[in-house]
């Protein structure tokens, strides 16, 4: 390793390190405890408040499914995680939501 290539690999190690940090601390994990609950209660508070219904999701393997949920009155959106014991937290929210066109081979147009 050169010393112009030191800078750059000592940048990389603390990226990683802070990308670690502000993502997987238990700061982290503890503010989504907070957004976890009865999945059928945070399903009718989506629906009665702000009207979103469910337009997709999928299993991310054997022990979540992920669900995408939007209003297309308001532009809302949600993305619940569901797991097997049945409890469901908000993973992400927002507005504004945009749909991407697609042409018939799938790709963004």
């Amino acid at each position: 390793m050169t010393r112009r290539e030191l800078p750059v690999v000592v940048t990389s190690i603390l990226a990683a390190i802070i990308i670690n940090v502000v993502f997987f601390s238990p700061a982290q994990s503890q503010e989504s405890a907070r957004l976890c609950g009865d999945r059928v209660q945070i399903v009718e508070r989506l629906k009665s408040v702000y009207g979103e219904t469910m337009s997709g999701g999928g299993l991310r393997n054997s022990s979540s499914i992920f669900e995408v949920w939007r209003s297309l009155e308001s532009g809302t959106w949600t993305i619940l995680m569901t797991q097997p014991n049945g409890v469901t937290c908000v993973m992400a929210a927002g507005t504004d939501w945009r749909d991407v066109d697609t042409g018939p081979d799938g790709a963004s147009l």
